[in-house]
């Protein structure tokens, strides 16, 4: 990974806005529609090529595909492991919005609410199809090389974003159940890293999932089952160089009251027990822009580099480059300028098709970044 050796680099969390052919398409093939041979490549091919080309022109330095191939963060995993089903199971919805019933059925009503088949696992998981890894890394690769990118990160799920979100119905325990993840998505993150990308491990399990699986938990319990997440998780890294690897913490990409989000100074000693050499949190948003200070008073390791979220990814306000500059300087004064680099709370596409924030204005967000990241570095050179 690149670090901010002689300005502030800019990045994000990974997910874009697709394009509705590229929605339709990942929509048909979560159906098991019929998708003509050689197309959902080409199309995402061509998706990615133009995502990076967008990436650079707005001023990011380290650029993804966008996750266009994927319908979610998580789900997508049903495609490339056996073990799952698509099955009938009542859906969690944040404690939050559950505490305001009237703002949750205005947001399903106005159909802010993603709808996908939502994968359980009913047998053993193995490796069924490493063949749209591949793609994906083929695709990412070319379109960084023409796009002239310094670096290109791959999103991957966390063995315990997958455990929280996919219910289990196989294994006899929840450890069991992140183990056999760990064993396949291995193999997933290394040839990612073998490629010469670096791997984003997408991490929400260990904030949202307060509010959501374990909503009805002690925070002490949570803690332990996350405990054993990062566990999991360090030894699906195990043959992955920790500078190779960054990690995105998260409390839900969705506007909301947000007021059950789990507090960071309660989390954050677990945090940084994983392995990725930075970590991607937020620290835009309302909820969590003051969490600055717990950062400020944690024992990070030296070695950890901070990629703070700058950005809200749920409203469309195009943050002013000055307050971008001013977070920015907030951390470098934490850490030091070189272990900090400018990012999002979270993506922009976080679910195919569906996305709080305008394409146009996510990209001018970014524009606004690159341009508050240049300040900042002014100010810290």
């Amino acid at each position: 990974m690149n670090r901010s050796t002689e300005r502030i680099l800019t990045t994000h969390v990974g997910s874009l806005p697709r394009s509705q052919p590229v929605v339709d398409m990942l929509f048909a093939q979560d159906k098991d529609e019929p998708i003509a041979p050689g197309a959902f490549n080409a199309t995402m091919e061509q998706a990615v090529k133009e995502a990076a080309a967008k990436q650079i022109k707005a001023g990011i330095d380290i650029i993804s595909d966008g996750e266009m191939s994927k319908i979610s963060y998580a789900t997508y995993i049903r495609h490339r492991l056996t073990g799952f089903e698509i099955g009938e199971v009542p859906r969690a919805t944040p404690k939050d919005l559950d505490e305001y019933p009237a703002y949750r059925d205005r947001l399903a009503q106005e159909g802010g609410t993603p709808k996908y088949f939502r994968p359980i696992c009913r047998r053993e998981i193995q490796i069924k199809d490493l063949e749209p890894l591949h793609k994906d890394i083929e695709h990412l690769v070319a379109a960084k090389e023409a796009a002239g990118a310094q670096e290109a990160f791959m999103n991957a799920a966390s063995p315990g974003v997958i455990a929280v979100f996919q219910p289990n119905e196989y294994y006899p325990s929840h450890e069991a159940y992140l183990q056999a993840l760990a064993e396949v998505m291995k193999i997933e993150y290394e040839a990612i890293v073998n490629a010469g990308l670096t791997l984003q491990v997408d991490c929400p399990d260990l904030a949202m999932g307060r509010h959501i699986k374990f909503r009805d938990a002690s925070d002490e319990e949570f803690i332990r089952f996350a405990e054993m997440q990062v566990e999991s998780l360090n030894y699906a890294l195990s043959n992955v160089p920790f500078d190779s690897v960054r990690m995105h913490l998260c409390w839900g990409n969705y506007e909301g009251p947000h007021h059950c989000d789990i507090a960071l100074d309660k989390i954050i000693d677990v945090v940084l027990k994983a392995k990725p050499g930075a970590i991607l949190f937020e620290a835009a948003n309302p909820r969590h822009a003051h969490e600055w200070a717990i950062w400020a008073e944690a024992d990070i390791p030296d070695d950890k580099v901070l990629i703070p979220g700058v950005l809200d990814s749920t409203t469309n306000f195009i943050e002013h480059p000055a307050l971008i500059a001013e977070r920015i300087v907030k951390f470098a004064n934490i850490v030091g300028r070189e272990r900090v680099l400018a990012g999002t709370d979270c993506g922009f596409g976080t679910f195919a098709g569906f996305g709080a924030v305008h394409p146009d204005i996510a990209y001018a967000k970014f524009e606004a970044m690159a341009q508050g990241a240049a300040m900042a570095s002014e100010r810290l050179w």
